[in-house]
């Protein structure tokens, strides 16, 4: 593992802990802002700013193993979004522990971690992921064909729990007018009509095409999240309710009421696929302003 960390004003820093489950973290702390990051699947748990809520959430059940994903924060979907056959759902890359590769500090105090997957034998990628924690969370993934002769093909997504006040209190916005998968309805394709996606039942939704800025308004904590991506074109929007909430055993019966998933990637349709050498940079900035409630 090799470590680079530049010289760091009092308003960045990084410390080196054990966390849950024995699995070692980084606990960044910044001007604006605290974070942890888990080497266990690049895992961005945590991620507040001073005088806020939690922006992302995390179950009070999640798992903190070796080889189980964790449940709640930032995970990394990749090479493949969602089941596949023999090989388990979202890919390998979450359930997997990571090298830290560089700690770095900006000259305004923000701090930025990269991280790069150890890779398996006969991998035909490299991957690498950048967390930089300051006012914002900013978060990118970066993709490299390795190979000199054939193209390579994924799915990727930044499947981000986000904490609200009460998911009935909702409002998603910025997907007007999008195509969309409906999971809970055979796979159906729709169009979103309406001007904000609301929450009364479990929601399950894959947007395509879908490149614009997306805005979570929370009316009971009275705060407006931001999400802006670049080189994503899909958004999935996920709330599993009551009674999918009591059927996973890493997640409390009740806490569907204080998370939504707005995710960011390239899934299903909108997968990505690299030209020999290529590259690509799946990049998400997450901010937030208290409105009052």
């Amino acid at each position: 593992m090799s470590i680079s960390i530049q010289p760091q004003p009092t308003s960045g820093r990084v410390t080196f802990l054990e966390g849950q489950g024995g699995l070692p973290k980084l606990q960044v702390s910044t001007a604006w802002s605290t974070a942890e990051i888990y080497l266990h699947g690049a895992h961005v748990t945590q991620f507040q700013k001073h005088h806020e809520p939690p922006l992302l959430f995390l179950s009070g059940a999640a798992r903190f193993a070796d080889g189980e994903p964790i449940r709640g924060g930032v995970p990394v979907i990749f090479p493949w979004f969602g089941p596949r056959a023999g090989a388990g759902a979202h890919g390998v890359v979450r359930k997997q522990s990571w090298r830290l590769a560089e700690i770095a500090t900006a000259a305004d105090g923000a701090v930025q971690v990269r991280l790069e997957w150890p890779g398996e034998t006969g991998a035909t990628f490299r991957l690498q992921y950048v967390v930089t924690v300051g006012e914002t969370l900013t978060l990118e993934l970066l993709t490299t064909n390795l190979s000199a002769t054939a193209a390579f093909s994924f799915e990727e997504c930044l499947h981000t729990y986000f904490t609200v006040g009460d998911i009935s209190a909702v409002a998603v916005t910025g997907l007007q007018g999008v195509s969309y998968l409906d999971n809970l309805a055979n796979l159906a394709s729709r169009v979103e009509e309406a001007a904000a996606v609301c929450f009364a039942s479990e929601v399950d939704r894959v947007y395509f095409n879908a490149p614009g800025t997306v805005e979570i308004r929370d009316e009971k904590l009275g705060r407006v999240i931001r999400v802006e991506k670049e080189q994503s074109a899909s958004t999935v929007v996920w709330n599993p309710w009551i009674a999918k909430a009591q059927q996973m055993a890493d997640f409390g019966d009740a806490e569907y009421r204080q998370m939504v998933c707005v995710e960011s990637g390239n899934v299903k349709s909108n997968q990505v696929t690299l030209p020999p050498g290529g590259s690509s940079t799946l990049r998400v900035k997450l901010s937030s302003v208290m409105t009052g409630a």
